[in-house]
């Protein structure tokens, strides 16, 4: 597909560490489709999935922190949730929503990536069903910063490393710097 987006770079993501909804930062979550996420890979209904995957980073850490708290716009800095960082140990082979004519070449238009969340799960699921055997996931335009968003859906599970390059508490010294800095970008308050 001429769509495609290679992707090396890293990936951030925030997770939950302690809880019912904990999940490691190499985990793909297979339940949903949630309503609250806007790329959900999953069928309806609501409910597990067993093959059926997704996992939300960014390209950058300002972006993930502003994906996990844009409906407060304040940073909250909690021992509940991680900072992960990794290269993936293969290129990501991603079909680029955001940055060409796909959508429009497929009936939609350059608006889909900001287009209502019930929209876009439809095509996330219909991407899926369709392709998810030849591609990681999505390369999207975050529809907070602007920036990449990378969506892994389930063939991405044999790009993870053996561990992660960085991987702390949003309470550590080193998060707390990034937190900084990502609120200073963002114009956010950090609590």
């Amino acid at each position: 597909m001429a769509d495609i987006h290679r992707y090396t770079g890293p990936l951030w993501r925030i997770h939950r560490s302690v809880g019912t909804h904990r999940m490691e930062w190499n985990e793909l979550r297979e339940f949903g489709p949630l309503p609250q996420f806007r790329w959900e890979p999953h069928p309806l209904p609501m409910q597990n999935h067993p093959g059926v995957g997704v996992s939300y980073t960014a390209a950058d850490y300002a972006t993930a922190f502003a994906e996990v708290f844009q409906q407060r716009r304040a940073i909250t800095l909690t021992g509940q949730h991680v900072l992960t960082a990794w290269l993936p140990s293969r290129t990501l082979e991603l079909l680029d929503i955001g940055g060409n004519h796909w959508a429009l070449h497929h009936g939609a238009s350059a608006s889909l990536p900001g287009a209502p969340k019930s929209t876009c799960r439809n095509w996330a699921a219909a991407i899926c069903a369709e392709w998810g055997s030849r591609i990681d996931g999505l390369y999207v335009p975050s529809t907070v910063t602007g920036d990449p968003v990378i969506v892994l859906f389930a063939r991405a599970a044999t790009a993870f490393p053996t561990a992660p390059g960085f991987s702390r508490p949003l309470t550590h010294v080193s998060v707390e710097h990034l937190a900084l800095k990502a609120a200073d970008t963002l114009r956010w308050p950090l609590r």
